[in-house]
């Protein structure tokens, strides 16, 4: 039996290994220069097969000095239920959140980053939504209300990963033009420190839904560059979205919080299994190393 696509899910939390400061490039800098940590960036978009034509639900924004700011917002499907486009709301936050990059009291904070763009959305509607800030020191910042996830790799393991956040399954937080919504105040905060030759891959819950983590870890160890991977990456979550038969993540978390196939198909070896049809938005960046030559340090 194929998994119902009107569920939203997230992946298994995993635990952070302990974090290192920016690690030394391998040149050797002038007396009085210093390093920087900056972002190379890929995205990749696949849209829900239904939604093809109006480009899906998801948004996305990548900015900032060195690229080092991106976010994902995953507008919430069921507002459609009330004659409401869900995309206005998740495209306009990232619109917003664009805005407010330079805005002096976001000072590199996502969460005050997400409070003023949710302050300023006039759309209806709500969104699962992450932010994440990286540092010139190599300290990355995030923010996340909902599902939208983000895991650090690092020498081919996984070592950080955020959780979702959830009020009971298929309800994740959000961000939200009601009041019973979520704010930015709900949201997960935390900071990483990463090293150069680190790999970020962030995405909404249509993607994780549908991939494992030895899948990501394949693909970017086998991919070129930031923009190859994310192509990867979508395409295969993509192609296990449709399939009725892929034991995926999203299938193993709903058997476990007791959705399942009927009882007398059970008996006859039936389980839920099946990937989930959703927009699917992929972002993988890489962290590297700029020499700020001496006569742009300040003495």
């Amino acid at each position: 039996m194929a998994a119902s696509t009107a569920s939203r899910l997230s992946p298994p939390c995993l635990h952070a290994a302990p974090h290192h400061p920016l690690r030394r490039s391998r040149f050797s800098p002038l007396r009085a220069a210093k390093l920087e940590a900056v972002l190379s960036i890929g995205t990749h978009v696949i849209p829900h097969p239904r939604k093809v034509e109006t480009g899906g639900e998801d948004a996305f924004f990548v900015g900032g000095d060195g690229c080092g700011v991106f976010a994902i917002a995953d507008g919430v499907s069921g507002w459609a239920e009330k004659n409401v486009n869900p995309a206005l709301f998740s495209r306009e936050l990232m619109a917003n959140s664009s805005t407010f990059i330079k805005d002096e009291e976001v000072s590199q904070d996502p969460q005050i980053l997400l409070m003023k763009a949710h302050a300023a959305t006039s759309s209806i509607g709500s969104a699962t939504v992450i932010v994440a800030m990286l540092e010139k020191t190599g300290t990355l910042k995030i923010a996340s209300v909902g599902d939208c996830g983000l895991k650090v790799i690092r020498k081919g393991q996984v070592m950080f990963s955020t959780c979702p956040q959830e009020h009971y399954f298929d309800c994740p937080y959000q961000l939200s033009s009601e009041a019973i919504g979520q704010t930015s105040q709900d949201a997960l905060v935390c900071t990483v420190n990463l090293m150069e030759g680190d790999m970020i891959v962030s995405g909404s819950d249509g993607f994780f839904d549908n991939i494992f983590d030895q899948e990501i870890l394949s693909v970017i160890n086998e991919s070129p560059g930031t923009d190859e991977a994310a192509k990867a990456l979508a395409e295969l979550a993509r192609k296990h979205s449709v399939d009725v038969t892929f034991d995926s993540p999203y299938s193993m978390e709903a058997r476990s919080r007791g959705f399942d196939v009927p009882w007398w198909k059970k008996l006859l070896g039936a389980k839920l299994v099946g990937g989930k049809m959703d927009d699917i938005t992929v972002i993988v960046a890489q962290v590297k190393t700029v020499v700020i030559p001496d006569d742009e340090v300040d003495l």
